[in-house]
This record gives C-alpha cells, sequence and structure tokens, in this order.
C-alpha cells in the first residue's frame, strides 16, 4: 500500500510533456505528429484555459506584413516631404549626382599637392566650361542647318498633300483647304492662351536658374567638403547605430561613383555610335542628335533609344523612310550593344544590378516623379543594394563570431 501511494505522488510530480518545437515535423511527411501534444498559447475564457489556434505561417506574415506597412509609410512621408521641397531636393539630388562623377578628379588634383579648396574650384569651373561649349556648339549647328530642315518640311507637308490629293484617298482641292483651315482655326483659338504660357514659361526658367545656382554650389561643396558633411550627418543619428550608418553610408558612395562612371562611358558609346551613324547618312544636326543622346543615355537602356528616335524623324523629315529606316537600324544596333556587351561588363562588374532590375526602377521612377523619378531611380536602387548587400554580409560575420567567441 506504501509503495502504491509513493508511485502516486512520483507520478504527480513527474515534469510535463515537452512542448511541440517549431522543427517537431515529421521527417518524411512534413505533418506535425499526432502524439506531440499541442503547443498553442492558452488564454483565459470564463475561468477556463482555452487553446488559441493561431496557426504560425498566419503569425508570421501578420509580423511581416505590419512592419512593411510602417516600412510603407515612412517612405512615403519622406517622399511627400521631398516633393513639397522639390525645388531643393531635385537640385541636391543632380549635385550629388555631378560631384560622384567629378570627385575623382578632385582626388586627382588633391594627389598632386593642390588645395582641396582650389581643386573643387577648378573641376566645376571645368564642368561648367565643358557643358557650356558643347551647348554652343549644339546652337551653332542648329542656327546653320535649321534652314535646310525647314525647307524638308515645307517639301514633305507638299508631298504629303500630293498624296493626298492623287493617293488612294483622292481627297480634292477644297477638302484639302478645309483641313488646312481646321487647323489654322485651332491655332487661333490658342492665342487667348499665349500669355498665360508665356508667364509659365517665365516662372519655370526662373525655377531652372535657380537649381542651375543650387546644383552649381551644391557640387563645389560635395567636392570640398563631403566628408565632413557626412560626418555631420552622422552624428544627428542614435550613437549606437552611427557605426552601421557611417559605413553604409561610405558602401553607397563608392556604388554611387562606380554607377557615374559607367553610365558616362555608356552614354558617350551610345553618342558616338548613333552621331557618327547620322552623319555618315547625311542625316542633319548630326552633333546635337549625339549631344542629346548623349543626355538622354543617363537614363539607362531606355533613354538613349528614346533620344536616338529624334535621328530617325528628322531623318525621315530630311531625306525620307528610306534613310529613316537604315537610322533606326543603327539605333537598334547601338543599343543591342549597350545591353549585351557595355551593361553586363560595367553595370553588372560595378554596380551590381541586373538588367531587370534597372528597367524596373526606371518604369517606377517614370510612375512615381516622371523625368526626374526615371533620372534617380537607378541611383537609388544602385545604393540600396550595395547597403543592403553590406548590412547582411556583417550580420552573417557577427553570427559567426558568435559561436566562436562562445
Amino acid at each position: 500500500m506504501l509503495r502504491g501511494l509513493r508511485r502516486a505522488i512520483e507520478d504527480r510530480r513527474a515534469p510535463a510533456p515537452a512542448r511541440l518545437d517549431a522543427d517537431a515535423v515529421d521527417a518524411e511527411s512534413g505533418a506535425v505528429a499526432d502524439d506531440v501534444p499541442d503547443q498553442s498559447p492558452a488564454v483565459s475564457v470564463g475561468g477556463a484555459v482555452t487553446p488559441r489556434h493561431v496557426p504560425y505561417g498566419l503569425e508570421l506574415a501578420a509580423g511581416w506584413s505590419w512592419r512593411l506597412l510602417v516600412i510603407a509609410l515612412a517612405g512615403y512621408v519622406v517622399y511627400r516631404i521631398l516633393s513639397y521641397f522639390a525645388e531643393i531636393a531635385v537640385p541636391i539630388a543632380i549635385a550629388v549626382l555631378v560631384s560622384a562623377l567629378l570627385v575623382p578628379f578632385v582626388d586627382g588634383l588633391v594627389r598632386l599637392r593642390v588645395p582641396r579648396v582650389l581643386a573643387a574650384l577648378v573641376v566645376v569651373v571645368g564642368f561648367v566650361a565643358v557643358v557650356t561649349a558643347a551647348l554652343t556648339l549644339v546652337g551653332q549647328q542648329v542656327s546653320t542647318q535649321v534652314s535646310q530642315l525647314r525647307d524638308s518640311v515645307v517639301t514633305g507637308i507638299g508631298q504629303v498633300q500630293d498624296w493626298a490629293r492623287n493617293g488612294p484617298l483622292g481627297l480634292s482641292d477644297a477638302q484639302l483647304q478645309t483641313a488646312v483651315d481646321n487647323v489654322v482655326t485651332a491655332i487661333q483659338n490658342q492665342d487667348g492662351q499665349v500669355v498665360t504660357r508665356v508667364t509659365e514659361v517665365g516662372a519655370t526658367l526662373t525655377h531652372v536658374g535657380a537649381g542651375v545656382f543650387i546644383v552649381l554650389f551644391g557640387t563645389y561643396f560635395f567636392l570640398y567638403e563631403g566628408g565632413r558633411i557626412w560626418t555631420w550627418v552622422v552624428g544627428l543619428v542614435p550613437r549606437d547605430a552611427s557605426e552601421y550608418v557611417d559605413s553604409s553610408g561610405r558602401v553607397a558612395w563608392v556604388s554611387l561613383t562606380a554607377f557615374t562612371r559607367a553610365t558616362v562611358v555608356v552614354a558617350f558609346t551610345d553618342a558616338v555610335g548613333i552621331a557618327v551613324a547620322a552623319w555618315i547618312l547625311g542625316v542633319p544636326l548630326a552633333f546635337a542628335i549625339g549631344v542629346l543622346v548623349f543626355i538622354g543615355a543617363f537614363i539607362p537602356i531606355v533613354g538613349a533609344f528614346v533620344s536616338g528616335l529624334v535621328a530617325v524623324l528628322v531623318a525621315l523629315v530630311d531625306q525620307g523612310p528610306v534613310t529613316a529606316l537604315l537610322m533606326l537600324l543603327a539605333v537598334i544596333v547601338v543599343q543591342q550593344i549597350e545591353a549585351h556587351v557595355l551593361q553586363p561588363f560595367l553595370m553588372g562588374r560595378l554596380v551590381a544590378v541586373h538588367p531587370l532590375a534597372i528597367i524596373l526602377a526606371v518604369a517606377a521612377g517614370i510612375a512615381v516623379s516622371g523625368i526626374v523619378g526615371a533620372l534617380v531611380a537607378v541611383p537609388i536602387a544602385a545604393c540600396v543594394n550595395a547597403v543592403v548587400k553590406h548590412l547582411a554580409s556583417r550580420a552573417r560575420a557577427q553570427a559567426q563570431a558568435g559561436p566562436a567567441r562562445a
């Protein structure tokens, strides 16, 4: 009897069965074993303890969902703030891109024992001189060849009228004159808006002038005191996160400088290829077309092709459909060289962003902020990609160092 009582007491003191671990699943089927007790958290309802059956996948999805929502909300707030101060934010973003392009020249002058304040000034003035010279050459070419292009347009309109009169449409002179009168009337009806549009153009030019001023000064100070400015920014974050912010910013800057160098090489190749093709085919404004393609190529993959279509249009107006078709073929060939040679070797190696990611980033940038969004979307994607990889590698290194220390 005493032995039976002792056994009952020992059974009551025995530990409860172990809770189900997240990995306690059947090795073959992946199903939870039936003989393992339920580990669901328990809640008290009316004094009775009732298990709460919340699937682990749903709990995990809910945790990720609210975190992603918080991140999206924070990003939206930042975007709205930058949109409100667009007249400042856009020039500063352009100044950062220009600084990433010009900083190797400043560093080179500094290595030659030129004071950094003077080196930054010389590089900025040289950059302005190069841009001014290119725009001057474009203006001269346009002024000398625009008369030829105008005559080609008049001739083309005459050919269209002859085709409409003698071709399959068979329009009479009265019908053609009615169509021309309708166009003239539509243009005359817009005269009341001329003053308003001129005022809008004047305000836009004022904003552009202020933006150029901010870009130049921002570029100079980024080149001269970029390190000091970044140190001040890092000092604004909490001390525990300052090391991560500092290293992430430096990694992003390296990725941005690599992106700008690769983009300049790609843009120059596109511009030279399309301009030479236009010159060989006798298309007017070949140099102006090259400059336009060079500027457009800063929007990767899409920009050079869209700006190259201008050369196709000029060829169509000046020399007809055959030359326009040859010009389109030249643009496609240049784009294929960029997509299959330059992009993999330059963008893929220096920036490590897949072409599909570049296209999606450009599309998202256009949808959000138009031309400006397309211009800054790929640099932002490249920097985010570099920062995420950097932080992930640091996390893995810390995780490996933990067990080693233990």
